[in-house]
């Protein structure tokens, strides 16, 4: 069973294998090592591994972590730019296509390690949202691979066209509170995923494609996910706004404009934000907003 334990110093193996027992491993340390990891296979791996074996790991609620200088591990490419100077092309293209594909596969990489990053970074929570988190995690590392793979069967991969580096400006703004990080990145930034996914479904049904086919039933998965992803998200800010005697509304629309939260855009996709926890009251406001 999870329990508590003082944050270990010694440096985490970077391979699975190598991994202490779970009944010595403290699940925080470990999900830091996977945020660090930047090769692709290795930290697939070390996040279905952690995953798997979640309920078994120690976890230590107390104290942090000196956290890293550095932007979380990822491989030496793609090229990262402003987004922009990021191009966007036509998906009525084989090339546009692919680039579209990477893309979201970009993002997929990326909310690996968002996930990891809210595991490691934060104390003083429940153990549900450790493994909450986690979870999400894993789901975000089988969307990547499920894109890369379709990448592959293009003649191309994830690092063969530059992308762009803002997913992480909101996590690095958020970075010293946890009540920021969940109302502006899973509420915020993951809940526009839930909005733009059937538009680019109904742009790639169109473009029609075998490749491009695949990708709408790939979107299905992620969709899906991603409604239970903006949900975990909704569940602990209401969660911390309770613990700190807040109002969830107002203290919303304070921290978006504190932090600069980007401009919500339209449509919304009502349904799935309904399933990701949104009331009526804050769906009201976001149709107000879009």
């Amino acid at each position: 069973m999870a329990g508590e334990q003082p944050l270990a110093k010694k440096p985490i193996a970077d391979n699975p294998a190598m991994i202490a027992t779970p009944a010595t491993a403290e699940l925080r340390q470990l999900a830091l090592a996977a945020w660090l990891e930047p090769d692709l296979e290795k930290k697939v791996a070390l996040v279905q591994y952690l995953r798997l074996h979640s309920a078994m790991f120690l976890i230590a609620t107390t104290g942090g972590f000196q956290a890293p200088a550095s932007l979380p591990g990822c491989p030496a490419r793609p090229e990262l730019r402003s987004h922009l100077d990021v191009a966007r092309r036509s998906p009525f293209t084989s090339e546009g296509l692919a680039a579209l594909l990477h893309a979201v596969t970009h993002i997929e990489f990326n909310a690996i390690n968002l996930a990891l990053d809210a595991v490691w970074r934060f104390a003083a929570l429940p153990h549900a949202y450790y493994l909450d988190w986690l979870k999400v995690a894993a789901e975000e590392a089988q969307h990547f691979s499920l894109l890369r793979v379709l990448l592959q069967g293009m003649g191309r991969d994830y690092g063969d066209f530059p992308a762009h580096t803002g997913l992480w400006d909101m996590s690095r703004k958020t970075e010293a509170d946890v009540l920021a990080r969940m109302a502006l990145v899973p509420r915020t930034l993951e809940a526009r995923g839930l909005d733009a996914t059937p538009p680019m479904q109904t742009k790639l049904r169109k473009v029609g494609t075998p490749d491009a086919l695949r990708a709408v039933a790939i979107l299905d998965i992620i969709l899906r996910d991603e409604i239970g992803h903006v949900a975990i998200g909704n569940h602990w800010y209401r969660y911390l706004c309770v613990q700190r005697g807040l109002e969830p509304i107002a203290t919303y629309a304070l921290l978006a404009h504190q932090y600069s939260a980007p401009r919500l855009k339209g449509p919304l996709n009502l349904d799935a934000r309904r399933k990701a926890g949104f009331n009526e009251a804050e769906l009201a406001i976001l149709r107000e907003n879009a």
